[in-house]
């Protein structure tokens, strides 16, 4: 029973160092229509990501090809909120899926690595990868 305690005594600190970032779908916002807001998220492993169902109509997913190695596919509901919590180190595209082909996407980056146009995949929709390049772009120092 002692080791018991002691070993959930050494797993809460490390619980409690995960973080949960929120991330917005709205309809509009300064970037344009259709925008998560961040649309661009520096995570650490373990944290956890909780997408808002801010305006309706929207929701988040996983885009193919844009998992890192050993990550999972997610995809919310329409109009309700989704957490995930990304283990998978590298970097994460994020959609709305009726809203992907108006580029209404984002980018994930869990750990240090940031994101480049490498990252993007070549059949991303056109409206979605001229978003994903002018985030690229805003983030570019």
């Amino acid at each position: 029973m002692l080791l018991r305690a002691a070993l959930f005594a050494c797993l809460l600190p490390c619980a409690a160092l995960a973080e949960v970032h929120e991330v917005k779908m709205l309809n509009r916002n300064d970037t344009g229509p259709m925008p998560f807001e961040p649309d661009y998220l520096v995570i650490k492993p373990g944290d956890t990501v909780k997408f808002l169902a801010t305006d309706p109509g929207h929701n988040a997913a996983t885009i193919a090809g844009m998992i890192p190695e050993g990550g999972k596919k997610f995809i919310g509901k329409i109009n309700q909120e989704i957490e995930v919590t990304l283990d998978a180190e590298g970097i994460w595209g994020v959609k709305c899926s009726p809203h992907y082909t108006m580029g209404m996407v984002m980018l994930i980056q869990v750990g240090d690595k940031p994101a480049t146009a490498a990252d993007l995949p070549d059949d991303l929709p056109p409206a979605a990868r001229q978003r994903m390049e002018e985030i690229l772009a805003r983030r570019a120092p």
